[in-house]
């Protein structure tokens, strides 16, 4: 069992910077997929990034790539995303999750097992 306790949103203007932080609890191997999602009003949720828990490179929905960083932090157990040069169509409800099975990264929401209860991101413009 995971347990994912998101944290960081909030409300930011354009072109802004915010830091999220995913909290893991259980028992984390190095070959699982952590992922952020994310998921605006009236739309379906959407891949953001993704990386291994034992680390390596990262996969970046292309709408973020250059902006967003992906990271993580075995020894707190926790998985960050770094957002940079936020745009207003960056405003949804960001989740974390992850995949316990062993494949490449995916951008899959259904491929994700365990997932947070989501922190809100509104940008302003």
């Amino acid at each position: 069992q995971v347990q994912l306790v998101e944290s960081g949103g909030g409300l930011v203007q354009a072109g802004g910077s915010l830091r999220l932080s995913c909290a893991a609890s259980g028992r984390m191997m190095t070959w699982f997929d952590m992922g952020w999602f994310r998921q605006a009003p009236g739309k379906e949720r959407e891949f953001v990034a993704a990386i291994k828990w034992g680390g390596g490179s990262p996969l970046y929905a292309e709408s973020v790539n250059g902006r967003f960083t992906i990271s993580r932090d075995n020894g707190k157990n926790t998985v960050y995303l770094q957002m940079n040069s936020l745009k207003t169509e960056d405003t949804a409800v960001y989740y974390c999750a992850t995949d316990r099975t062993v494949d490449p990264l995916s951008r899959i929401v259904a491929a994700y097992e365990y997932w947070g209860q989501g922190t809100q991101v509104t940008v302003s413009s």
